[in-house]
């Protein structure tokens, strides 16, 4: 099966109860979010018999599913972005038929705000796991997962509601918080000065129409394909900003070059939840090869970059505000997977995470799988049962399962690197 694209199975009698919790379906201004309570029913997967409540909580959007043989744990499901318009929708976790069939329950919000809201999506996932005590029952465990803007909502959850989960399995997460901003930022500055482009920050208006054409012609004869000297240099720096030399990174690049000019270049820096710009490379230091020595391509470039840093107000070093950070502080087993030739939440993000956790002291908790695909999120869904189910075990048996080491630069770039984890179908990879 090509998986080259993009993207945030019990008896026979019908078990349908269908609760609606009240609540308004809007926010209120501004701005005026909703919830469209016709889309909120869906139908049980065929050959289950489920239970299935659905409404309006907080102004959020809710599903919840518990199967007839209810194994009495619960498994919150956090959605990924979904940009900033005014409909609030759910998404139903990817392994649902894993879930259902083997006993678990699950719940996914809408959120009560769109945008970037981690801090919101934080909040109305962990009510909806109070909502379920009060129409289900009080679950024995809970887990929780996400993809995307939903891991990093993961990742923040577990350490302001320490003692909630039993838990969790962030994918494609953004576990490096703020740096993802920063990634993006480093993108479009590294370009514009390999470009000899004047660089400006908060970046225009018109930067996509006036600016971006320009860079790219400075940089390849036919951008993101034939790189020149200067084009060969944003591809090292971004395989470097990235996560460092990978297999089919040229692919890689290839499929996300155009697309990484329109992230990060709206607005002042605040991405509409922070009361001041979040992004920062006031310290960053380029390079363009994996020689930690610069050289004296480096050290032009680094030079030349135009440096912006980020308003007082922007970070928060911890809790529930702006863009919540991920500390890695966590008490429970935690279960990561991501794709290696994703460059819209890169494999940095993880590393990021990784190196926080042997700060912290938590690396024992941790389990990291790299999966062999260019798309964001782009698993399959038995790469993601399998993770679950490696997770669950863990949990209830102390069974700690094998990873991946994503620190090992020489391990990351190994031809063979995310083989283990990853299922025959991605696109784009040399068969393991």
């Amino acid at each position: 099966m090509n998986r080259l694209r993009f993207l945030g199975g019990i008896s026979a009698v019908l078990l349908l109860a269908v609760v609606v919790v009240s609540g308004v379906a809007t926010a209120g201004p501004p701005p005026a979010y909703f919830v469209d309570q016709s889309k909120l029913p869906f139908d049980a997967l065929p050959n289950t018999t489920t239970a299935r409540y659905f409404g309006v909580h907080g102004g959020a959007g809710y599903r919840i599913e518990v199967p007839a043989n209810w194994n009495g744990e619960l498994v919150l499901y956090a959605h990924g972005f979904r940009g900033t318009g005014l409909e609030l929708t759910i998404t139903n976790p990817r392994i649902r038929q894993l879930l259902v069939t083997h006993g678990y329950a699950w719940a996914a919000s809408s959120y009560s705000k769109n945008g970037y809201d981690v801090k919101q999506g934080v909040k109305d996932t962990h009510a909806l796991g109070e909502l379920f005590n009060g129409l289900v029952g009080n679950p024995t465990r809970t887990y929780i997962t996400g993809h995307s803007m939903g891991g990093h909502i993961t990742g923040v959850a577990i350490e302001q509601y320490p003692s909630a989960y039993v838990g969790a399995l962030p994918m494609c997460g953004v576990m490096g918080d703020n740096e993802l901003f920063d990634y993006y930022l480093d993108f479009n500055l590294v370009a514009e000065a390999l470009a000899g482009v004047p660089a400006q920050f908060p970046f225009p208006a018109n930067y996509q129409a006036a600016v971006v054409p320009g860079v790219k012609a400075a940089l390849a004869a036919s951008y993101p394909s034939g790189l020149n000297a200067q084009g060969l240099k944003l591809f090292g720096v971004t395989q470097n900003i990235s996560g460092g030399p990978r297999p089919a990174f040229a692919t890689s690049f290839f499929v996300w070059g155009n697309f990484l000019f329109t992230v990060g270049v709206t607005g002042n820096g605040d991405l509409g939840v922070a009361p001041g710009n979040v992004q920062d490379n006031s310290t960053t230091v380029y390079q363009i090869d994996s020689d930690p020595a610069l050289s004296t391509d480096e050290i032009v470039l680094n030079a030349n970059v135009l440096r912006v840093t980020q308003d007082p107000q922007g970070r928060h070093p911890d809790g529930l505000s702006n863009i919540p950070p991920i500390l890695a502080n966590f008490g429970i087993p935690v279960v990561t997977i991501h794709t290696i030739g994703d460059l819209f939440v890169p494999l940095s993000m993880e590393q990021i995470y990784a190196r926080r956790a042997a700060t912290q002291g938590t690396s024992n908790l941790l389990v990291q799988r790299a999966i062999r695909d260019h798309n964001h999120c782009g698993f399959a869904v038995a790469e993601e049962e399998a993770a679950f189910a490696d997770l669950v075990n863990w949990v209830n048996n102390a069974v700690k399962p094998a990873g991946d080491d994503i620190l090992t630069p020489a391990i990351v770039a190994d031809l063979k690197f995310g083989c283990k984890f990853s299922v025959p179908g991605h696109a784009g990879f040399p068969a393991c």
